[in-house]
């Protein structure tokens, strides 16, 4: 008597699920070797490259855009930063009115300005590099 087995049964008890409180069985297609080393070779060539891609490629193009935003957001502050500071030697100045410093004190507008910016960037740096204690 001979018994003929279906391949499709043999598949279907190879892929069933996991009982409760089993493990899932092994997948034997992928334990068994390549007919073709060929094929072997040009899938490792693809899961290489992918791998690559995804650890080195992909992060780098969030970098990318991380630094861009970055850069955009300085010119953005730095001009608008710039404009504040050229508004405010212009105030200083004077208006229609006349000058409100005249003779040896017309350097003075340029001089508030100066140590106002200079104020500005090192309160920017000291709270840009402030640690927090944890």
């Amino acid at each position: 008597m001979t018994v003929t087995r279906n391949p499709r049964t043999r598949d279907r008890a190879l892929h069933r699920g996991p009982t409760h409180g089993e493990t899932p069985p092994l997948i034997l297609e992928r334990l068994r070797v390549a007919d073709n080393p060929q094929q072997t070779i040009r899938e490792l060539k693809e899961l290489v490259i992918a791998y690559a891609k995804q650890e080195t490629v992909d992060p780098l193009k969030g970098l990318v855009r991380y630094v861009a935003f970055g850069i955009a957001g300085a010119i953005l502050i730095g001009t608008g930063v710039t404009f504040l500071a050229i508004g405010s030697l212009r105030a200083l100045q004077g208006d229609q009115r006349g000058p409100h410093f005249t003779g040896n004190w017309s350097w003075a507008p340029y001089g508030i300005v100066v140590v106002g910016a200079l104020a500005i960037a090192a309160l920017t740096w000291v709270v840009g590099t402030k640690r927090k204690k944890s």
